[in-house]
């Protein structure tokens, strides 16, 4: 099992920036893809980005490309998405999952889930 914990949501003016963070416990952090998946109001839930699980890897969603980084730094058990250049359509539940050995785009690779934290960015 792994449990994680979402960190780092809240309010906040379009154009502005956001740091969430994921912290993950349980089994060894480094045998996992770590990636950030969002579910804004009335759609489904939509990949953000993924790390691989030494880093050397990244994939974003064209929505997220040039305004949003995924970091993690292993010997923490923490992942990070800097959210920069917010827009109103990034508002959304911002999840955490983390894939056993595999990292990808499509939420079925991910076995574990946070419980989310919300951003929301006003005009």
């Amino acid at each position: 099992q792994v449990q994680l914990v979402e960190s780092g949501g809240g309010l906040v003016q379009a154009g502005g920036s956001l740091r969430l963070s994921c912290a993950a416990s349980g089994r060894a952090f480094t045998n996992y893809g770590m990636g950030w998946f969002r579910q804004g109001p009335g759609k489904e839930r939509e990949f953000v980005a993924a790390i691989s699980r030494n880093g050397g890897t990244t994939f974003y969603a064209d929505s997220a490309k040039g305004r949003f980084t995924i970091s993690r730094v292993n010997a923490k058990n923490t992942v990070y998405l800097q959210m920069n250049s917010l827009k109103l359509e990034d508002t959304a539940l911002y999840y955490c999952a983390a894939a056993f050995k595999n990292t990808g785009t499509y939420y079925a690779q991910y076995q574990y889930w946070g419980q989310g934290t919300q951003v929301t960015v006003s005009s």
